[in-house]
């Protein structure tokens, strides 16, 4: 399978394509279409996970530490970098190893 470039924002849930890119990006990635697909579905569940953290925040008597709404919310955001370290460029790769966050 064919894979080209694209750029990533996480913070939007954005995949962009380079004739699409306006700058604003965080990570380099080189994906076929089943990748971005999968990378998608990743967005996807993140979002309905922070969605659901958003109600849960109501309660104030829960512990962060004791809660499955933020356990899903930061297992998807896990699952994306991971994704985007598997797939990205070498700077991409550096990056979200400085970060730590697949650990």
């Amino acid at each position: 399978m064919e894979k080209k470039t694209y750029y990533v924002a996480v913070a939007s849930g954005e995949i962009l394509e380079p004739e699409d890119m306006n700058g604003n990006f965080e990570f380099e990635i080189l994906a076929s279409e089943e990748d971005l697909d999968q990378l998608q579905e990743l967005f996807e569940e993140s979002e309905d996970a922070q969605d659901d953290t958003a109600a849960r925040a109501m309660i104030p008597y829960r512990d962060y530490h004791n809660d499955n709404e933020n356990d899903a919310a930061d297992y998807y955001l896990r699952e994306i970098y991971r994704k985007l370290h598997d797939l990205g460029t070498p700077a991409t790769r550096q990056h979200i190893e400085s970060m730590n966050i697949l650990q």
